[in-house]
This record gives structure tokens, sequence and C-alpha cells, in this order.
């Protein structure tokens, strides 16, 4: 049997090593083998649907109405009470979802392959801000974009894909460092470069000038973080190559649902560590405090298991106060406080604020638990009532338990 050591460097250069290319875009149903129109895929561990939050419960009406089981709020909620709708962690199908997560059957993925080890990942297409079914709305507007994206905006963005015979990941993320972007709370730079590549192929395609103005405004809207998913499946293709190599006990899942956080570690293959959701230490909007907020919520958390988000504060100075911080300093004694709980260094990722210095990789549950220093993660908040939306931004901390609990129920796998 391996060593811890060995296992974690094993687990390292399998996360260092990834090569996430976007090559498809795919519905649910074409890609969950047991997928159906009353099964919904939630972010976060496991949950039930008493437990879910407001804006996860708004979110599942908005599903409902979108795959029309439901034609409003009132009938969605009462079919999910009734036990109508099956629930399933969007982590425990290859996919990951920002904030509520929710992901139905018809809902269009972008399909990730890390070309590396084979596998795949898959995420939502980001909607862009307002009535959003992320932050749990599901107003008529919020269904009619889904719809949209579905139906026009997918099948275009498709043929790009194919055209191009995919799109190479690594280039985008690892020059949007290098621009300001830790690609959690800030995808600016990684936006801007993904639009511009969109828009160069959409003129070369023989689209009827309505499509083609109505995907002009969606991605010139305000959608400045288009590329968040796309990251997200490109950190989730890497990180579920790196899963299953025991006795490892770094870090290959983070997510919330509202209600809880639970950590997945490599060695634990397929287990959840779980505790209570924390709140968010938030600089909140006008009129918004802590009491309107739901607790840590998303998958988005993906982003720190790879050494972005938080993780990477160090290359974001200009996110520091809109995430309530105060000072550049601040920005990079938070990723300096990270490397200490990490296994490694990423060696194609860097920090142009930090002599080039590769981010933070690998959390180590054992370096967690000692040090008593939990992982940080850049984060927005959510409005504790579903449809209000997004209210703040800032920063949460997963609390210690799960990473207790993780390294004792891998100390008892070891002994076995």
């Amino acid at each position: 049997m391996k060593t811890i050591q060995e296992a974690n460097d094993d687990v390292l250069e399998r996360l260092r090593l990834a090569e996430p290319r976007l090559v498809d875009v795919k519905t649910v149903s074409e890609i969950v083998p047991d997928a159906d129109a009353h099964t919904l895929y939630h972010a976060g561990p496991p949950i039930t649907w008493e437990s879910m939050s407001g804006p996860m419960k708004g979110a599942v009406y908005a599903a409902l109405m979108y795959e029309e089981i439901a034609s409003s709020p009132d009938e969605a909620e009462k079919i999910a009470a009734a036990g109508g709708i099956r629930f399933q962690p969007c982590h425990e199908v290859g996919i990951v979802g920002p904030m509520t997560g929710i992901t139905s059957w018809s809902m269009p993925l972008y399909v990730v392959n890390n070309q590396k080890y084979g596998n795949f990942a898959y995420s939502t297409i980001n909607e862009g801000m307002g009535n959003v079914i992320r932050f749990g709305a599901y107003e008529a507007e919020t269904v009619d974009r889904l719809k949209w994206i579905e139906k026009s905006y997918a099948p275009v963005l498709k043929e790009v894909i194919h055209r191009e015979e995919g799109i190479d990941l690594v280039s985008f993320i690892g020059k949007a460092l290098q621009m300001g972007d830790e690609l959690h709370m800030r995808n600016i730079a990684s936006t801007v470069m993904f639009r511009d590549f969109l828009y160069a192929r959409l003129v070369e395609l023989d689209l009827p000038l309505t499509i083609l103005r109505e995907i002009a405004a969606f991605l010139s809207g305000k959608n400045d973080q288009l590329f968040l998913n796309l990251v997200m499946a490109a950190n989730k293709a890497a990180a579920d190559a790196a899963d299953g190599i025991f006795p490892s006990s770094i870090v290959t899942a983070i997510a919330r649902n509202g209600y809880e956080v639970g950590i997945r570690i490599s060695g634990l293959p397929g287990r959840w560590f779980t505790t209570l959701a924390p709140p968010v230490d938030a600089l909140f909007f006008p009129g918004f405090s802590q009491e309107d907020a739901c607790p840590d919520i998303g998958d988005s958390a993906i982003l720190e298991v790879l050494g972005m988000g938080a993780f990477a504060m160090g290359v974001a100075p200009g996110l520091v106060p809109f995430l309530g911080m105060h000072g550049a300093e601040n920005a990079l004694a938070t990723t300096e406080a990270m490397y200490e709980i990490c296994h490694g260094e990423h060696d194609r990722y860097r920090s142009a604020f930090n002599g080039e210095r590769g981010l933070p990789l690998g959390i180590d549950i054992m370096k967690v638990v000692e040090l008593q220093r939990s992982p940080k993660i850049n984060t927005a908040v959510a409005s504790k009532e579903a449809g209000v939306g997004m209210i703040g931004a800032g920063v949460s901390e997963v609390p210690l338990q799960p990473f207790v609990d993780a390294l004792v129920a891998l100390d008892e796998a070891i002994q076995n």
C-alpha cells in the first residue's frame, strides 16, 4: 500500500497535469444514464426537500416550470413536498452548479474533457445576473431565459465548439490569473477573452440577424461571470481524475447547499463529511444584512479546491473592496495562509503579484487539522428568501469538523 505522502504526491500530479478542454454541449438527459424529468441535481452534499433553503426551493420551482412538470410555483411546491422529485448532488454525477446548482433533464451543459486522463465534467451555462435560477428566482423571465438558452444559444455554441474541434481552457485560465481574475468572484478578464473568442466565430456562421443580436446582447449584458461555469467544470474534471487514490488525505470537493457544507477526499471516494453551512463574512448591498442571508451555498468552491478563488486572492487586489476586505496586503496574506494547508503548488497557474509563485494546490486535511486553519472561500451571498437574489459578497470559512471527521475515517480505513 502507498504511504499517505506517496498518495498525496500522486494526487498533486494529477491535479497539475489536468488538460481541461471544452468539447461539446449536451443536455442532462444525454450525459446522466439514469436521469429523468423528475430528477433534479443540486449544489452541495445530499439534502432533503424539508431542509432546503429558500433560494434552493425557488430554483426547484423554476426548474419544474421549465420542464413543464408544474405550471406555477404553488404546483411545483406541492409536487416536491409530496416526494414527486428525486434530488441528487450535482457532484455525484460529474456536474458542478453555482449557488443553488439546480440542474434538470433538458438543461444544456458544457462538456469538459480532461484530455490527460480521459474523464468528463459538466456545468450549466451561466445565465448572467438578475432573476436567475442560481439565486433562486422563479419568475416567468427566469424560465423564459432558460428556454432561450436551450433552444437558441446552446445549439449555436455547440456548433462553434465542434468547428473548433474543442476549446483549450488552460490558456484562458492561465491568462486570466495573470490579468487579475481569481476566477471565483472576479471573472472579468476570462469572460472578456472568451466572449471575444466567441464573437470572432459567431460572425462566421450563417445565423439570422435576430439570433445574432440576441446572442450578442446576452453575452454583452450583465454577464461578467460568463466564464465561471466553465472554470468550475474544468476544475471538476481535474479533481475527479485525482479522486480514489488511497490513502490520500487531499480534498477533491468542497460544496455547500445552503444548509450543510461537505467535503470529499481522494482516499475515501464517494463519501461526504458534513456540518452546518456557516454564514458568510460579507459586504452586503444597501438594505440587507446578515439576518437576510442564506448560509453558504454552491458548488463553486471547486475553485478553491484547485487553488483559485480565495486561495488566489493575491492575484486579484481589485476584488478586495467588493468582498469587504481592507487593503491589498490582506489579499496576499489570505493566499499565504492557504499555502500552509496545501500539499504543494501549481506549476501551471501562477501569481504575477507573488514572484510568479504557483498557486497553493492540494488541500490536505492533516494540515488543516494540525494547524486548526480552515480553507477560505470567496462567494456571493444569496437572500434566504426565494426570488430575492444576490444581496452581497464576501468570504466564508469551512468549519473544521468535516476535516476532523474525514481524518478519523481515513485513519480507520488505513488500520483496516
